[in-house]
């Protein structure tokens, strides 16, 4: 079957060319289409339950909100793990599914038990899902400055949380736009407890009277001279004064107690729980932009620049936007890397190719084998929805050393037949195909082993097969592209470049000088296979005592040229420490 389709390749080279033409098209496209990133997800499928709860301490807020809730979402279908956590005023309960399962699938699950345990909850107590992103989508962070001083931090708060915050959202990937420090202006009543004494009042009457004070009424229609005219009272609070004019009681007299008799009202910052600052020059607001889950980081983190280049604008006088964390950098440092990587992989392959078979358009055939293997490579990976990231290029480097195997031991046959017999116009082809036959068979099975070798890294499952999946896939992508190059394409190559004078490979001096090496090596061994087995065991047992004394890690060290800081603070400090 593998030598009638060399022959068949041979046959009709023409349509093999045009192949090659559509799958390096096809390969492009892929190559651009391709999420690009630094590192794996290795994130669980989570869905995360945010349920603020204003004022309880962490005890109120396990019994009355966390606990119901961890309990709730135990019956969600493909949930292996749920964790709650209690905090002041605030819960949160960590969904994890098991692995494969699709996040807005389980999102939806989620939401379904979410509406059935709600009405369980406190009247105060609001829950929601999470943003639907993964520990990894941290991509992007800036900060807002304003060295003027004309804008202080409540100012530049409000910029964040009501300009910039809803236009970032509408960038396509982004899941959250999250403000990080400032101050969260608000109306501040300070009630004096002698007074509310004396007015004989509650603060829950207080509260209760701002409340009713800060609300629309409807009322019926109107109709006066043919027209029609909607009846509502308008009694939103929209000033300090407005606030202080709020009537609490009327007292035995007939005249009204208001807010003013008992409180006084300003403008202040919200009770802060962190704070932001930059470079050691003071506090900033700060904006963090998350990605959605299987987005990608680099277009996404394009187009939120492209949109704070456009935002810039329209911001006030003296505030300017700082970026302090851009994922595209160490992106593109990694990608650079693993670039400059393959590059040298390739001169090497070209060199080998040149020195041992002595002639340029050999290796040519050899080299050319490679891009389209790795195009090939990133069409399966785009279908899939692969990104590239340093693992998955990584088992492309890794296959890079073995894809040309079959090029150049076909390459090699070709030149021993083209030594027995010249090629002419009218037998080139013919001993092509018999060259290429020849060797065909054993190599495409020997590239289909090699293909095969990692199988055994896609039984990993959690973060270790999330891990090392994307090497085992893009390196057997590559090798079995390889394999299906080496009996179509390269049969074809050979006949179009292979031509001129050959060097017989007993001229070349260094195969001369390793055949003089290696020969006799080879007669030893054939000659004392016992001995050659014996020496074999006994390194195994030698290195089994230096092997359990190696250490381990979940990855290898990585210096790609930036810092990965994860700063920490006691628990206990408070944010105007």
């Amino acid at each position: 079957m593998i030598a009638a389709i060399i022959r068949g390749s041979l046959n009709h080279r023409g349509y093999v060319l045009l192949a090659l033409a559509l799958v390096i098209a096809a390969g492009l496209y892929a190559v651009q289409q391709t999420p690009v990133d630094a590192i794996p997800d290795l994130s669980d499928v989570q869905v995360i339950v945010k349920t603020p709860y204003p004022g309880q301490a962490p005890q109120v807020v396990q019994d009355q909100v966390t606990y119901p809730l961890e309990t709730a979402m135990l019956a969600v279908p493909g949930a292996t793990v749920v964790r709650g956590y209690s905090f002041f005023g605030a819960s949160y309960v960590y969904i994890i599914f098991k692995d494969g399962t699709d996040l807005y699938w389980a999102r939806s699950r989620v939401l379904e038990y979410l509406n059935q345990v709600a009405a369980s909850l406190p009247a105060d107590a609001k829950p929601s899902l999470g943003p639907d992103a993964t520990g990894v989508g941290w991509v992007y962070e800036y900060a807002l400055i304003d060295k003027t001083g004309q804008n202080d931090l409540a100012q530049l708060t409000s910029l964040q949380d009501w300009f910039l915050k809803y236009r970032l959202q509408t960038v396509p990937g982004v899941a959250e736009v999250a403000t990080v420090g400032g101050m969260v202006r608000q109306y501040q009543v300070v009630v004096n407890p002698d007074k509310l004494r004396a007015y004989k009042l509650t603060l829950a009457q207080v509260k209760s009277a701002i409340q009713n004070g800060n609300q629309e009424t409807g009322g019926a229609v109107v109709e006066l001279a043919e027209a029609e005219y909607m009846v509502r009272a308008s009694g939103y609070i929209k000033s300090i004064r407005d606030l202080l004019a709020v009537p609490l009681k009327v007292d035995a007299n007939g005249t009204p107690v208001q807010l003013k008799d008992v409180a006084t009202v300003q403008r202040g910052p919200q009770i802060r729980r962190g704070v932001a600052e930059l470079n050691g020059q003071g506090e900033v607001v700060g904006g963090v932009i998350v990605m959605r889950s299987g987005g990608n980081a680099q277009q996404v983190i394009v187009g939120v620049k492209a949109r704070l280049a456009e935002l810039k604008a329209s911001l006030p006088a003296g505030v300017e936007i700082v970026p302090t964390y851009d994922r595209s950098e160490l992106i593109g440092k990694a990608i650079k890397n693993l670039r400059q990587k393959l590059l040298e992989e390739f001169l090497v392959v070209a060199l080998i190719c040149a020195v041992f078979l002595v002639h340029l358009r050999s290796a040519v055939v050899a080299i050319a084998s490679l891009p389209i293997g790795i195009l090939m490579a990133f069409i399966v990976m785009h279908l899939q929805g692969l990104n590239a990231n340093i693992m998955s290029l990584g088992g492309i480097a890794i296959a890079i050393g073995a894809m040309v195997d079959g090029a150049i031991v076909m390459i090699e046959n070709l030149h021993k037949h083209l030594e027995r017999e010249a090629a002419t116009a009218a037998n080139r082809w013919r001993i092509v195909a018999d060259a290429a036959v020849e060797v065909g068979p054993p190599l495409f099975f020997a590239l289909l082993i090699i293909t095969v070798s990692f199988l055994p890294i896609f039984t990993l499952t959690g973060q270790s097969g999330r891990m090392f999946e994307p090497l085992a896939f893009t390196k057997t992508y590559s090798m079995a592209a390889a394999a299906i190059l080496a009996i179509t394409l390269v049969p074809v190559l050979m006949g179009y470049f292979i031509r001129g004078r050959i060097t017989p490979e007993h001229r070349n001096p260094i195969n001369r000088l390793l055949t003089a090496i290696y020969k006799p090596a080879i007669y030893r061994v054939v000659h004392h296979p016992w001995m050659v087995l014996f020496a074999g065991i006994v390194v195994i047992l030698t290195s089994l005592f230096p092997a359990s004394q190696l250490g381990s890690e979940f990855i290898p060290p990585l210096d790609e040229g930036d810092y990965m800081y994860m700063p920490s603070a006691h628990p206990g400090n408070s944010a105007h420490k």
